[in-house]
């Protein structure tokens, strides 16, 4: 089972990798190419950045972590300053 999910992780990061690349390629032929379509890749490579690379890549890094413990409320400000008035 921890091999499968290792595989999984190793499997996503290049599916991330192949739409970051194809949507930077999309961008990047939309300017260099002079053609009738040239805005739709430009588009579409904008599209696919900040609908599929963007969620995924922040799925991906956030998987296994709980996001309480980044959140700045009461309890975690607390510990803040307790640290920090123990460093001086």
């Amino acid at each position: 089972m921890i091999n499968f999910a290792i595989q999984y992780l190793i499997k996503m990061k290049y599916i991330i990798w192949f739409f970051f690349i194809a949507a930077f390629t999309s961008i990047i032929c939309g300017y260099a190419l002079d053609v009738s379509y040239s805005q739709k890749l430009i588009g579409y490579g904008v599209l696919g950045f900040f609908f599929i690379v963007i969620p995924l890549f922040s799925w991906y890094s956030w998987k296994d972590k709980n996001p309480k413990d980044y959140m700045l409320n009461k309890e975690n400000l607390d510990k803040m300053r307790e640290r920090e008035s123990r460093k001086k």
